[in-house]
């Protein structure tokens, strides 16, 4: 609903094509309900530094299908040799000795794994699908359908939500969730995606567990690890060496 004022405010022009319906719910599916049913069912039944760990891998499917569709994204060793670093990272943040705890017989494992190849794949659907559209529309379209694919899935499986006796601290965080880390997020996405193509939009799930530590550190006073500075290190220079350009640098010199 946020987005769509938004689009409104904006003087944004949708454009009602069966194209842009279908990538709407290709988008819907392929980026929120899939995934999130899939890592939200997969996180009851193993560690969430085990499921940060398994994110990471959304870097390398990204970069992977991207090369397989669009050859303007094809897969260089470099590319393959920064997300290695970024993920090697995101292990080292998290806690090498949870990998300890990796089966891939587990359901659980494959579920969340299974999310990332679709974020993958999503990132591939949106830019064919909705080319050239712009970020406010496509990112508003996505999240109707996949609040109407929710929304009625969840009434079906578990009756109408009840909504009575939250306390303000729920509410605040619902709607910082979805204002701020969704709506505001996803133009931010579709934006990145038109710029910088669909493999590289991938690599930000190689951020969210250094930046998860770096708030608990400042907010909450968790203790940041030596191994937890040695993550940050890893994933800065694999981000640095699939970016190129540092390494055009040391060329020159």
């Amino acid at each position: 609903m946020a987005l769509w004022l938004f689009v409104v405010w904006k003087g944004y022009r949708v454009p009602l094509s069966t194209r842009v319906f279908v990538g709407f719910l290709g988008m819907g599916l392929l980026n929120n309900v899939i995934p999130f049913g899939l890592m939200a069912w997969g996180q009851l039944h193993i560690a969430s530094g085990l499921t940060s760990i398994l994110n990471a891998t959304t870097a390398f499917f990204g970069i992977i299908v991207a090369a397989l569709f669009f050859q303007d994204e094809p897969l260089t060793l470099r590319r393959l040799g920064g997300v290695a670093l970024g993920t090697a990272g995101v292990v080292a943040i998290i806690g090498p000795s949870l990998l300890s705890a990796l089966d891939l017989r587990s359901l659980a494992q494959i579920a969340i794994l299974a999310g990332t190849l679709n974020y993958a794949l999503a990132g591939v659907w949106a830019k064919i699908m909705l080319k050239g559209l712009p970020a406010p529309i496509a990112a508003a379209g996505m999240l109707t359908a996949s609040a109407l694919i929710t929304l009625t899935a969840s009434i079906s499986l578990e009756g109408p939500p009840m909504l009575s006796g939250l306390s303000p601290q729920t509410i605040g965080a619902i709607a910082y969730m979805s204002l701020i880390g969704t709506a505001g997020a996803y133009l931010l996405h579709f934006r990145v995606l038109a710029q910088a193509g669909s493999g590289n939009l991938m690599l930000v799930t190689l951020l969210i567990p250094p930046v998860a530590v770096l708030l608990g550190a400042l907010v909450l006073d968790e203790t940041l690890s030596p191994h937890a500075v040695l993550g940050f290190g890893l994933i800065s220079f694999g981000l640095l060496v699939i970016d190129g350009r540092i390494l055009k640098a040391f060329r020159r010199v």
